[in-house]
């Protein structure tokens, strides 16, 4: 493809860069991979059921764990137990046995699918403490009592006393007006400039208007065409209006393509950046005028990020995660700095683009490159790819301006989700920590006891590993918080009880179509305190759904994107109460009841004041003048050409096929993204056997 980056040798993958696929061993060995078939049962082996999904392990048998959250084991020291488990939610789960320490003493490979079981056979000894799920150890997580019933403390099966406050703090109760529904999976929302409609990106490929006056509207354009097959995270993931669309008309996209001819062997499929323009009367998209800006090849399906922004400084911001795989590692996955991890693309910025914030200029080209790279990139004349902006990232699936600052929310891995204040050249950790905390891929259900703080003197003058403005747990005290981060806005719509907060989410409580909606108080001197909003009419004021995307209009309203659940996909516009509304509008009224009365008080009293004095009164109108706000670069706007084709609304041609299992997830990639993964089976159409985003 003509401007196609990945003719630069800089963007080609040689695999003498990358680590191979790897297996990581503990000191027990992998055991019962794929199904009952690969774990032979002896007659002497006791049988223990459970059932595994991200809100947790569920017992099933014997009858003493039946129907228990994370059941407590209780086994005697040389006996041989085989326990069987099957995949409830269609995430990546497997099982491992932990020591007190932490350790891995046994675990089995990861296991995705829907309805499949594993078994795993071992012999109890004194050493085992805990089991749990290492991608999601802070929810799936239960202990061991070995012989005399004596149990190491599982934080994560305690429950919350009665009469204790909710593990979050239960903030202001909102509405949702539904505007639009009928979308599969709503991944990105967007209102351009000088255009009252609304635009939402559909999962399967459409771009869809919502009128003013509210509804979906016919596909604005739909690229379903030019995706790759609907699994994992893959689709189409994010739109951006260029800020002078309404005279050039220039919009970007960004999608998963399939796999590019030169790409590396294994590797997934190829992600896209690419520029569209919209016909003169922005009814249509004109047929051709694709022009591609990056294309990165990624190694799975999983953590592509997605988002796209404009800053205040005109130039394009663009989200990658690491590329996916267990834990930030194997294929794809470049060495660096931190030795006591292995690899990690997070922490690289000369390998590849992927673990990062890209910022580019759209209005300008460099040699053949069909954009320009911002005089003040952080590493323009350094070591490093100029597009980076910022790094440190494991999937930064939603990020958005607010008051000038950039906000990225970061899907964790196993315990923790974060929301990063994002500046130039900084480092935000990943994979070295997990949020604020130290992270091990060798043995991710343990936390280690420490890390660094910065990088190397050696690598960038010792940059630091910044902390988020946000971060909560996947569960505490046994109450499930959330799985994978939303990203949002700060608040400046007509909502009086958010105005100043920034409004964001999560995708699911448990891993079950229920999301919730966050709303944090900024804090300039640490980590941010932060209410979960109450849904009114909604049954225990929850969201019905998965939440997918926070998307804001121009006059700062919120909108909340679902799929799956009560609410199903669609859009819904954060509004206050009917009881707020009633509020609201008897206090304006005695405000301008009071304004009225002032006014004819004063005009009375001027009248006679210029009766006295024998002057005729003069009426005087006073009108406060707004001061404009002013982008501190403008940037030059491309006039679209008069002969114009309007591009069909539904190419299909070249695509694979969209049939896929709605329960396929990442290979111990955490709880985000799983989102996406089940959510394919929604987006593709044909499959609509969703269950996660």
């Amino acid at each position: 493809m003509t401007g196609d980056p990945r003719t630069r040798e800089r963007f080609r993958t040689s695999r003498r860069r990358f680590l191979g696929a790897t297996v990581t061993t503990a000191t027990g060995a992998l055991a019962g991979v794929g199904g009952l078939g690969n774990a032979a049962a002896q007659s002497t082996s006791q049988e223990i059921r459970l059932g595994g999904k991200i809100a947790g392990w569920q017992g099933r048998a014997p009858d003493s764990i039946d129907g228990e959250s994370n059941p407590t084991l209780n086994l005697e020291a040389g006996t041989t137990y085989r326990v069987v488990w099957e995949n409830i939610d269609g995430m990546g789960h497997n099982f491992a046995l932990l020591d007190s320490a932490g350790e891995t003493l046994e675990r089995t490979q990861i296991l995705s699918e829907e309805g499949e079981t594993q078994a795993l056979e071992f012999t109890a000894r004194e050493a085992m403490a805990e089991y749990i799920c290492e991608p999601h150890s802070g929810t799936m997580r239960g202990t061991i009592s070995i012989g005399d019933g004596s149990a190491a403390e599982t934080a994560t099966a305690t429950e919350t006393p009665d009469g204790e406050d909710s593990v979050v703090s239960s903030g202001p109760t909102i509405a949702l007006d539904t505007v639009a529904d009928g979308f599969e999976v709503p991944t990105d929302f967007a209102a351009p400039p000088g255009d009252d409609r609304r635009f939402v990106v559909d999962l399967p490929g459409q771009v869809y208007t919502v009128e003013s006056g509210g509804g979906r509207g016919e596909p604005f354009f739909d690229v379903s065409g030019r995706l790759s097959e609907l699994t994992g995270e893959r689709g189409l993931l994010g739109i951006a209006f260029h800020p002078a669309f309404d005279e050039n008309r220039r919009f970007f996209l960004r999608y998963s393509a399939p796999l590019a001819a030169d790409a590396p062997e294994g590797f997934s499929h190829t992600e896209v950046l690419a520029e569209f323009r919209a016909t003169e009367d922005a009814s249509g998209v004109v047929e051709g005028s694709e022009r591609v800006l990056l294309a990165v090849d990624e190694p799975t399906k999983y953590h592509n990020g997605g988002a796209l922004a404009f800053g205040p400084d005109g130039y394009l911001y663009v989200s990658y995660g690491d590329g996916g795989g267990s834990r930030d590692t194997g294929l794809g996955h470049a060495t660096d700095w931190y030795e006591a991890n292995t690899g990690g693309n997070g922490q690289d910025v000369t390998e590849n683009l992927l673990g990062s914030i890209l910022r580019i200029d759209v209005d300008g080209t460099e040699g053949d490159e069909p954009y320009a790279i911002p005089e003040d990139n952080p590493l323009g004349g350094e070591a490093g790819l100029d597009e980076q902006y910022a790094w440190g990232f494991r999937n930064p699936w939603r990020m958005g301006f607010s008051d000038g600052e950039l906000y990225v929310a970061d899907v964790g891995q196993s315990r923790f989700e974060e929301v990063d204040r994002v500046v130039k050249g900084g480092n935000y950790g990943w994979n070295v920590r997990e949020g604020t905390h130290c992270y091990s891929t060798a043995n991710p259900g343990k936390i280690p006891p420490e890390c660094p703080e910065s990088t190397p003197p050696s690598v960038r003058s010792g940059e630091p590993l910044r902390d988020p403005v946000i971060e909560y747990p996947h569960a505490r005290d046994g109450e499930p918080i959330g799985v994978s981060v939303i990203g949002g806005y700060v608040y400046d719509g007509t909502v009086n009880a958010l105005s100043g907060q920034y409004v964001f989410g999560d995708y699911s409580q448990a891993g079950d179509p229920q999301g919730s909606l966050f709303a944090a108080t900024p804090d300039e001197t640490g980590q941010w305190d932060f209410e979960k909003l109450t849904i009114a009419g909604a049954a225990d004021g929850e969201l019905g759904g998965y939440l997918i995307d926070v998307g804001r209009d121009d006059a700062g309203d919120l909108y909340a994107l679902t799929s799956a659940g009560d609410l199903g996909g669609a859009v819904h516009k954060l509004v206050p109460t009917e009881a707020d509304q009633a509020t609201d509008t008897q206090t304006m009224t005695r405000t301008e009841t009071a304004a009225t009365t002032e006014a004819k008080t004063t005009e009375t009293v001027a009248t006679k004041t210029d009766e006295a004095s024998n002057t005729r009164g003069t009426t005087a109108r006073v009108t406060a003048t707004e001061t404009a706000e002013v982008t501190p670069t403008e940037r030059p706007a491309t006039e679209p050409t008069s002969a114009e084709t309007v591009a069909t609304g539904s190419t299909t041609e070249g695509s694979e096929s969209a049939e896929t299992s709605a329960t396929e997830t990442s290979d111990a990639d955490g709880p985000g993204f799983g989102i996406l993964a089940a959510l394919a089976g929604l987006a593709g159409v044909v499959a609509r056997r969703l269950a996660r985003r």
